[in-house]
């Protein structure tokens, strides 16, 4: 009889993005010429200015282990962006933490927040407006919650109203999570909505008095449908309540850099924070020495090259959306932020795919389309909500591929 694996890992759902982009990948090594839509990676590469910074600190010798949360002056220059840039108040060093990437940030975040229930007490619950990056609810279940979705739809461009929020707050609940602009959704709260929220989180406070708003911006800089971002920690009666989660991987084009960072504000989140250190310290410790002395650079000085990529999503949005408004019966939410769109494909349920498969779901149409149009879309299921009827296609990828990939999606639909 063999060992067993834990049934908290077992249980785990696997990335749906990256198991189509791994089989695109292998795909393309094979030969084949797939037009992958599946990445949320920037396919613009580091601005030069970063790179010289990390190789400078790698010929200088800083190769050692660093402080668990990062080095002062990467802390430092987190944190004053967060004052500059967010309005985020009392926003110090101390209030900075530095990880191996969003992802992995999030991840010390929520087992910082949730505690797994006592036998008899239920679970510490976590809401989340769906659909939603597909990382949310695995890691906030893994964490020991129990994941409340606020369901949203196309219609009110995958935005979850104050009144939902309200409603779903209970003596139980311990986390919001809000992600603006919204991968997979390609769209973005307008800033009196989030002050809206903020006034539902400030006055559940006797109701929910655990409550902290996780506002995840690392889509922050990539915004071009007219909608200013916002941080909902910049609002003072929430401040405390706020974490802020963001990293350098999508605005500065640095995804295998893993850089993550979180911010907070006043005494909750330096304890916070010391919380978040403590739980690092016996995970991952520190990012890569080297990667530090690039942190400034790019905060600092790379505003010209971060205007250029953003203008160039801008375009590339105005194009797919051009491009998925021309096809029949799909039904979409104009992509403002991120670069991502995601149509409602349900209306082509029901149908038989060139090569006779059946299209029943997102995942049905994601893996039809893969094998038989070599073209790699996300199925939405994972996602949450009306998920199940989208595919998310992340256009992080020249013009070019956009118009070919669309004219392929469109004569796939066509033959069905």
């Amino acid at each position: 009889m063999s060992p067993s694996i834990a049934r908290r890992v077992l249980n785990l759902k696997p990335s749906v993005t990256v198991a189509f982009m791994n089989r695109a990948k292998v795909m393309q090594r094979q030969g084949l010429d797939v037009l992958s839509f599946a990445a949320g990676e920037p396919d613009f590469d580091t601005p030069d200015i970063v790179k010289d910074a990390a190789i400078r600190a790698l010929k200088a010798g800083q190769t050692k282990y660093m402080p668990t949360l990062g080095d002062p002056d990467s802390r430092a220059a987190i944190a004053e962006k967060f004052t500059r840039e967010n309005g985020i108040p009392n926003c110090t060093s101390e209030h900075v933490a530095i990880g191996a990437g969003g992802k992995h940030q999030l991840f010390v975040a929520l087992h910082c927040l949730l505690d797994e229930p006592r036998p008899g007490e239920a679970p510490p619950e976590v809401i989340l407006p769906v659909p939603a990056w597909v990382s949310y609810a695995p890691i906030a279940e893994l964490a020991g919650g129990r994941v409340v979705e606020v369901p949203t739809g196309p219609a009110n461009g995958f935005l979850a109203t104050p009144e939902q929020v309200r409603a779903a707050i209970t003596p139980r609940s311990r986390v919001l999570i809000l992600n603006s602009p919204s991968n997979p959704c390609g769209t973005m709260y307008a800033p009196d909505h989030l002050r809206a929220i903020a006034r539902v989180v400030h006055e559940a406070a006797a109701t929910a008095p655990d409550l902290v708003v996780i506002s995840d911006e690392i889509y922050e800089k990539i915004a071009y449908g007219g909608i200013p971002h916002f941080s909902i920690g910049s609002v003072p009666e929430i401040a405390e309540r706020v974490i802020t989660l963001n990293g350098l991987s999508k605005a500065y084009a640095m995804t295998g850099w893993r850089v993550g960072y979180t911010g907070t504000s006043g005494e909750f989140g330096k304890r916070f924070i010391q919380a978040m250190s403590t739980l690092q310290g016996q995970i991952s410790t520190n990012n890569t020495s080297f990667t530090y002395p690039a942190i400034p650079v790019a905060l600092k000085e790379c505003g010209a090259d971060v205007e250029r990529m953003r203008e160039a999503f801008a375009r590339r949005a105005e194009l797919i959306n051009r491009l998925l408004g021309a096809i029949p019966k799909l039904k979409t939410a104009k992509a403002t932020g991120a670069f991502y769109a995601f149509p409602d494909v349900s209306a082509y349920f029901g149908t038989v795919s060139p090569k006779g498969k059946p299209i029943n779901s997102a995942l049905e149409m994601s893996e039809a389309l893969l094998d038989e149009a070599l073209v790699a879309f996300v199925p939405g299921e994972d996602f949450g909500g009306c998920g199940k009827n989208h595919l998310r296609i992340s256009f992080a990828c020249s013009e070019h591929q956009i118009e070919q990939g669309m004219d392929r999606f469109a004569a796939f639909l066509k033959r069905l």
